[in-house]
């Protein structure tokens, strides 16, 4: 089977494209950096360690504010793909808003890698993005929810996602809402379960991580632990969305 590990780094821009007030909000801002300063690097050690690359999805403004780290994804053989500008979401803004942010994504990702897939700010895509992606050229999507295993969606290549594969939801707490934490080892028997499905269907899994939330230090472990069990239970393909993407479609 094949497994893909990706992950949205979205520092600042999570925050700053949802509302520009999040400016003044130092504490929340400092969660957003962590990922980049902190958990960042460690998800790099950790794939390193295992010899697995991964697919990274990537906002222009993240690009602009860390460019070193995210040349670092870059020079160790991982994908970028295109993950927006400000992270906007596609159903809150225009057809000319939705463009620019696709353009200027590619603008400030283009002297480090050439992306060839994207995934929308917090997966919402529309029939205006669709196209756009059609017509810039993508190569796939990963985005929808329409299936688990790789499919067309009017004419695109798509990678699905879940949310339940998706750590945000399971150990992410935002201010305000109260969300509760998902216990580490119920979150990591979420994980191995799907795996255990997708190994007796032979087919493409997708996990999501933001580096702020699976970075923190004992989540790590968690993240080595997914890869060393999967490993010791099945042949596994750690394959970036791009070496889906030309398994696909060869």
């Amino acid at each position: 089977m094949a497994i893909s590990l990706t992950f949205d780094v979205d520092a600042e821009t999570g925050w700053l494209g949802e509302d520009p007030a999040y400016a003044h909000r130092l504490s929340t801002l400092s969660e957003a950096r962590y990922g980049v300063t902190r958990g960042l690097p460690r998800i790099l050690d950790t794939l390193s360690r295992h010899d697995v690359k991964a697919t990274f999805y990537v906002p222009g403004h993240t690009a602009e504010l860390h460019p070193d780290a995210i040349r670092r994804i870059a020079d160790e053989g991982h994908e970028i793909g295109h993950h927006g500008h400000m992270h906007l979401r596609s159903d809150a803004i225009g057809e000319a808003a939705q463009r620019e942010e696709i353009e200027r994504g590619l603008e400030a990702l283009q002297p480090i890698a050439t992306p060839i897939g994207y995934r929308s700010p917090s997966w919402e895509l529309t029939p205006t993005t669709l196209q756009l992606l059609k017509d810039h050229g993508f190569a796939y999507d990963s985005s929808l929810m329409g299936d688990d295993r790789p499919y067309f969606h009017d004419g695109l290549l798509e990678l699905p996602v879940h949310w339940s594969l998706d750590d945000w939801p399971h150990l992410h707490w935002k201010p305000g809402r109260g969300d509760a934490f998902t216990a580490p080892e119920a979150f990591l028997d979420t994980w191995l379960k799907e795996f255990e499905s997708a190994l007796e269907e032979r087919r493409h899994l997708t996990y999501t991580m933001h580096p702020e939330v699976i970075g923190r230090g004992h989540r790590m472990a968690l993240l080595d632990r997914l890869i060393r069990e999967v490993s010791e239970r099945a042949d596994v393909w750690f394959a970036t969305h791009a070496d889906v993407a030309a398994f696909v479609t060869s």
